[in-house]
């Protein structure tokens, strides 16, 4: 091992009497400094910061706030790994040192490397003050450099998102370097499935003293609340007609009921239409083009459903979904940015580090079945548009759910939140102030993905129900105002219904969803039948790899059972792109016969 190079991260820094510094980024240096100047600190230790509030920034500096020697800096994935590598490489255009005067210009900045596969080699790691890397690249088979190092090589771990740092891969980091202190930092103190952040947690900024310093936007949140809604009872199969009273309790105790809401045609169209109204309510407002819709999804073809209704209603829709593949979503990623779409949609895709400030309208089309989660797809329309500027019009954001979601009830890890935030999410979410956790239990989604939705037959009545809008008081008391003068179920229909759907748009979006259902089915066919979708096994002249086989061989069986040629699918009428959808299921399932007679 060549000789240690120490940098000094103990000089002189601009921190707590900084201007261009956050409040929680000077605040929470401050905390992190006197922590590990205590007499006998704990080794690990917490601070949560909400969205858009400096947390990458904080970990920068926090290496000077305990002097260290040499600093890792973990991420939960590459997205992250580069925002944050792009943060603190001296040499790039958002350097944060330079960018908000953190070090002098004749000062030494930090010798920053990323762990990056292919980008670097082991004199990079030895030479450097700060490692930047992405777990899979240190952690389980994945680990190419991490069993070389010393264990004392690290004297500071910082977490970014460390709400995932109960899981076994982070406790390999953290047992590899056993006398390194560890900082963990996050928005959520809590992970997906309850388990809680380790460290105790030394600093937390509330998402109220976020709003009023205006880092991230107020947020209102609409619930729809039907009148009466049709389903059938799975029990016997017989026709039900229950009010909003017994469609908040089947939201509650009924996971295949709150399945049913979100992914049947006749509520999912509602939660779209309002989603779409406050779109068009605040780029009216605004007079900014640019603000889009995020939309949640539960699978891949729940995420077709969501696009093929927005685009059905004129909107520039995509989604992304991990089984889509790297190329196809940094597409849509990239027409994103470039603001050619209006809404994106995704299953557990865009949750941390992912940053588009013009999301300014949430859609609450999945499960969730603790707050942690929600707060993190939440966090996506809470970027500020406008910085420091809490009462800019720009600075709104609005959260559409439907009331037999089960969205604001049973929150296992509400308490987790400090009182601040507790009395945030109370506000915001209908109801939170009913979830009794004094026996420390919550009700879980069961199941997983196996769940059966309840057929919705229909809904009436539906009114758009305003929460009690949070960080502004004067909307807080035009809304009582409104609420004085009464607002009725069939006023709030007629306002839905100017929203309508021309005959073409409504075949340009189900032909673009037959396309993407075919793919789909044609990838779990072969998942299901263990054939590897690179081989090239299936095409009698071993041209076509597997999975190209499978697209075109249901393409063509479709196309074939509604009457119509394989290359002419965009002159389908509406009647046979509906046929064929209907066909699909039935096509998929004798495909995957034949061709498991054949292997």
């Amino acid at each position: 091992m060549t000789e240690e190079v120490i940098v000094p991260f103990d000089q002189q820094v601009s921190v707590v009497d900084n201007a261009q510094l956050r409040i929680p980024q000077r605040e929470g240096w401050v905390a992190i400094r006197d922590h590990f100047r205590s007499p006998n600190p704990e080794r690990e230790i917490g601070l949560v910061l909400p969205v858009g509030c400096g947390k990458s920034g904080l970990i920068a500096v926090a290496p000077y706030a305990v002097g260290a020697r040499r600093a890792l800096v973990v991420a939960p994935g590459t997205r992250i790994r580069g925002q944050l590598g792009a943060d603190l490489r001296s040499n790039s255009e958002t350097n944060f040192y330079e960018r908000c005067g953190v070090i002098g210009a004749r000062d030494r900045f930090p010798e920053t490397v990323i762990i990056e596969s292919g980008r670097v080699n082991r004199d990079d790691i030895e030479n450097c003050d700060l490692a930047v890397t992405n777990i899979q690249q240190i952690a389980g088979t994945e680990n190419r450099w991490l069993d070389g190092l010393d264990p004392d090589f690290f004297d500071l771990v910082l977490v970014d998102e460390a709400h995932h740092n109960t899981a076994t891969s982070w406790q390999q980091v953290k047992q590899r370097f056993p006398r390194a202190r560890i900082v963990n930092f996050s928005a959520t103190p809590t992970r997906a499935d309850g388990q809680v952040m380790e460290g105790r947690i030394v600093y937390s900024f509330p998402v109220l003293r976020a709003i009023e310093a205006g880092y991230v936007k107020r947020l209102r949140a609409k619930m729809l609340s039907p009148s009466e809604l049709r389903y059938v009872d799975r029990t016997d199969g017989q026709e039900r007609v229950v009010g909003i009273n017994e469609v908040r309790q089947l939201g509650e105790t009924d996971a295949e009921f709150r399945r049913g809401i979100v992914m049947s045609d006749e509520t999912l169209s509602s939660i779209v239409d309002q989603a779409i109204g406050e779109l068009r309510r605040l780029r009216e407002e605004t007079a900014e083009p640019r603000l889009k819709i995020i939309a949640s999804a539960i699978n891949q073809a729940h995420c077709i459903q969501i696009t093929e209704a927005f685009r059905a209603r004129g909107l520039r829709a995509a989604y992304v979904h991990s089984r889509e593949g790297t190329d196809t979503n940094e597409r849509v990623f990239a027409d994103l940015e470039s603001h050619q779409l209006d809404a994106i949609v995704q299953a557990r895709m865009l949750g941390e580090g992912f940053d588009h400030r013009y999301l300014s309208v949430a859609m609450v089309g999945s499960i969730f079945s603790n707050l942690s989660p929600f707060v993190q797809f939440v966090g996506r329309v809470m970027r500020s548009i406008v910085q420091n500027a809490p009462n800019h019009e720009l600075n709104r954001g609005v959260v559409v759910f439907h009331a037999g979601a089960n969205v604001a009830r049973r929150w296992e890890d509400f308490r987790q939140f400090s009182e601040a935030d507790q009395a945030y999410f109370a506000d915001l979410l209908p109801e939170a102030e009913a979830v009794d956790f004094s026996d420390g239990l919550a009700q879980r989604e069961p199941g997983g993905g196996g769940l059966l939705p309840v057929e919705i037959l229909g809904e009436s009545g539906v009114r758009a129900a305003d929460m009690e809008p949070i960080g502004d008081l004067q909307a807080a008391a035009l809304l009582r105002q409104l609420a004085e003068l009464g607002v009725t179920p069939d006023q709030a229909a007629q306002e839905l219904r100017r929203i309508r759907m021309p005959r073409q748009d409504r075949r340009e979006a189900r032909r673009a969803s037959l396309n993407d259902y075919v793919q789909n089915e044609a990838g779990a066919i072969l998942g299901r039948l263990s054939i590897n979708p690179g081989g090239r096994t299936l095409d009698p002249a071993r041209r076509q790899r597997n999975i190209a086989w499978a697209i075109a061989e249901l393409n063509r069986r479709v196309n074939e059972s509604v009457g119509g040629r394989s290359a002419d699918r965009q002159n389908f009428t509406l009647e046979q792109v509906e046929s064929a959808h209907q066909r699909l299921p039935e096509i998929v399932r004798t495909l995957e016969e034949y061709l498991r007679r054949g292997t």
